[in-house]
């Protein structure tokens, strides 16, 4: 099996136009003027802090199935968020009216809240230290990229990658269907702590999912392009075509005995393992002492050679931000280094919990890159397989099999038997098992075939050993 690889603010001053390309109904000056009116009746009804946040976004999905339209939906969102302090106590409140009636009212409903709420000794703004400056602020980091498809345009564009999977082979005899999307949005956020800030991203992409094969032997499989800018998305060709070859792939699948052996997790589910690990040392996980990772600041988690990185300035990447949800500075760090945890995810919020400072991950983690100090650029999927041996190739993933508590790990998995560093046949109805300390210190390559899923990139990973149970 082959590997495809993908191509890697509006101003204006009325409430309901934008400029004429944003796609937009409202405006980056009509946003500022709602969170100063939100901010400023919190003040006015006795709030000590409070910070408000307005977004609005837009889009459209179509989806076709075997040749023919089946789907057209043209969205759009907007809403105003609220939070109010009442010394160490909190509320908030959210609405989609825009009137002033209505952005008062919940304030109101979000100051009730507070004052009648139980006092956090945690709670509150970020320390006016951990602002990020008005320099940070501005920073453009190349997010925005208005698609103006029109629903026939992206019909066609669907439409072509799916003919394209039926073009790849005749055992391609159904399809789940192609989609397209292109989807933007927009938002203003302030606070009482100084902070005022504001940016526009858009993110599009392309899908199918073909059926190959018919009666019991038959298997599905999906592939997919997602970029900021719709001319950085692959082809419908090559997505419909890859999508075919890996359901093509998947025929005459067998079952095997259980056994204990390598394993390699073909890169986008490696990207998985990584979620699992920034889940794993997030604050909220840390401070209610829910994870296996506990007090792991400091200490050796994966081999020497394994660092992640991770840089929240990457221009045009998925978890790219100038500052967190909370209006807090980011900044490109070590997460690990030589195997070694550096730094926790925290927001203010699970930093004062656990008596530390704020990473500037309110919202999550930003674009996350897993290495190895041992890939070479010739470690393709050709050589991770040569590297694996004998063993288990995961390309397919099913349930939620992750304990955070003990770190015990079993999914349900599909894949391919390898010998010898070849593929010898696809499996199917298989379940993998091991613990995530083991896995995690297991790790015994990393390749160089790089996918980026969301905010990770990361290559195919070698475990060195898991338990296979099969029939």
């Amino acid at each position: 099996m082959t590997k495809m690889t993908q191509p890697h603010t509006p101003a204006q001053t009325t409430a309901t136009t934008a400029t004429a390309d944003s796609g937009f109904a409202y405006s980056r000056t009509f946003f500022e003027s709602l969170v100063d009116a939100a901010l400023a009746h919190a003040t006015k009804l006795g709030a000590s802090d409070a910070a408000a946040q307005v977004s609005e976004g837009c889009g459209l999905s179509v989806s076709v199935r075997n040749g023919e339209l089946e789907n057209v939906e043209r969205n759009r969102d907007k809403s105003l968020g609220v939070t109010v302090h009442v010394g160490k106590r909190r509320g908030n409140a959210s609405t989609s009216d825009f009137s002033q009636g209505a952005i008062e009212e919940t304030v109101r409903a979000a100051y009730d809240i507070a004052r009648f709420t139980a006092e956090d000794p945690f709670a509150g703004l970020p320390e006016l230290q951990d602002i990020a400056p008005e320099n940070d602020r501005t920073r453009d980091l190349d997010l925005f990229f208005p698609w103006s498809i029109h629903s026939e345009e992206a019909a066609k564009l669907a439409l072509e990658c799916e003919a394209a999977a039926f073009a790849t082979d005749k055992r391609i005899a159904n399809s789940e269907g192609a989609g397209v999307s292109a989807q933007q949005s927009h938002f203003f956020m302030a606070h009482t702590h100084g902070f005022r800030g504001g940016y526009a991203s858009s993110r599009h992409s392309l899908s199918v999912s073909p059926i190959a094969g018919k009666g019991r032997d038959m298997q599905r499989d999906a592939w997919y392009s997602s970029m900021r800018h719709s001319q950085e998305l692959a082809s419908p060709q090559a997505v419909g075509r890859y999508a075919a070859e890996r359901a093509l792939s998947r025929l005459k699948a067998r079952k095997i005995a259980t056994v204990e052996c390598p394993v390699l997790f073909e890169s986008p589910l490696a990207a998985g393992l990584l979620g699992t690990f920034v889940q794993a040392i997030s604050g909220g996980s840390l401070y209610r002492k829910s994870t296996f990772l506990l007090d792991s600041l400091g200490k050796a988690v994966f081999p020497k050679h394994i660092d992640i990185a991770e840089d929240p300035f990457v221009l045009r990447g998925k978890g790219s931000s100038p500052f967190d949800d909370e209006g807090v500075r980011v900044q490109a760090r070590k997460v690990v280094d030589a195997g070694h945890v550096q730094g926790y995810f925290l927001s203010s919020y699970s930093a004062r919990k656990l008596g530390m400072p704020t990473t500037g991950n309110s919202g999550g983690s930003h674009n996350l890159y897993l290495s190895s100090r041992h890939t070479r650029p010739d470690d393709t999927l050709d050589a991770m397989l040569q590297k694996l041996g004998t063993g288990l190739f995961v390309t397919e993933l099913m349930g939620q099999g992750v304990n955070y508590v003990t770190g015990d790990y079993s999914r349900g998995a599909c894949g391919f038997w390898v010998e010898n560093g070849q593929i010898a046949y696809p499996v199917h109805e298989i379940t993998i098992a091991s613990n995530m300390h083991a896995m995690f210190k297991g790790i015994e390559a990393v390749g160089a075939d790089t996918y980026n899923y969301g905010a990770k990139t990361v290559g195919s990973i070698l475990i060195h050993r898991m338990k296979v149970a099969g029939s």
